[in-house]
């Protein structure tokens, strides 16, 4: 992906980034879920979804920093785009974070919202 001067030689690294991270957390993510490791494969997909909207951000110099300023740039996105799913789809992402630590969901439903993460970096990689 080349995109020059258009956004600047550091914004495009971290684009380039950003991109390496989430295919990386989605594949991992896929090997875990095969694995039943669902607490392990949430935080990837949670992972992957962060570093999509960060792709995003990046590409249009904006850096994210926080978990605030992820769902703010998302809200913004969703309105920008005209597409409400943008939000309900990364505040699934958002849910597998949280079963990271907690270990609440069951594996159907990381498996549900693993699919809900994948349709949110296919949205994002189209807004690009």
């Amino acid at each position: 992906m080349s995109m020059g001067s258009a956004i600047g030689t550091e914004a495009e690294e971290k684009v380039e980034h950003y991109l390496k991270l989430n295919n990386k957390y989605l594949d991992e993510a896929e090997e875990l879920i095969k694995k039943k490791d669902y607490v392990q494969a949430s935080e990837k997909l949670w992972g992957a979804a962060a570093e999509m909207v960060k792709v995003v951000a990046a590409k249009r110099g904006i850096e994210i920093k926080s978990h605030r300023e992820l769902y703010k740039f998302v809200a913004k996105l969703k309105t920008e785009l005209g597409d409400p799913e943008l939000l309900r789809l990364f505040s699934l992402a958002g849910a597998l974070h949280q079963n990271f630590y907690e270990n609440w969901l069951p594996p159907a439903t990381v498996v549900d919202h693993a699919e809900a993460v994948k349709e949110l970096v296919a949205k994002l990689k189209r807004a690009l």
